[in-house]
């Protein structure tokens, strides 16, 4: 079983930048997962934001493409998500996703994006509020 456990939220002014980690472990070799981000928003429904496999291939969510910028260190066992020019609407909760897949596998990686219900294991989330 995959425990996931999130961290690097807090609240930010609008433009602002924050980083968010996902220390995995338990489960497989970690380069056999496939990672990303959801986010959860009071009255909205569940939203991909990012993912990737362990070869980097990765895939954004049409909302943050160009701001955020997933990554992870396969030695370490921790997934990244890097939040620039951040909007109030970017308030909500963060949670950690994974699922097994094969390098460069994009299929998985496009799939936890368009639809993180599919992946196997998640976090607890962190909350990332975003002021005006």
């Amino acid at each position: 079983w995959v425990q996931l456990v999130e961290s690097g939220g807090g609240e930010v002014q609008a433009g602002g930048s924050l980083k968010l980690s996902c220390t995995s472990s338990g489960g497989d070799d970690y380069s056999r997962y496939c990672m990303g981000w959801y986010r959860e928003a009071p009255n909205e429904e569940r939203e991909g934001v990012a993912a990737l496999d362990s070869d980097g291939t990765s895939a954004y969510g049409p909302s943050v493409k160009g701001r955020f910028t997933v990554s992870r260190d396969n030695a370490k066992n921790v997934l990244y998500l890097e939040m620039n020019s951040l909007k109030p609407e970017d308030t909500g909760m963060y949670f950690c996703m994974a699922d097994k897949c094969n390098p460069s596998d994009y299929d998985v990686v496009r799939a936890m994006v368009v639809n993180p219900t599919v992946a196997t294991y998640w976090g607890r989330g962190t909350q990332v509020t975003v002021a005006l």
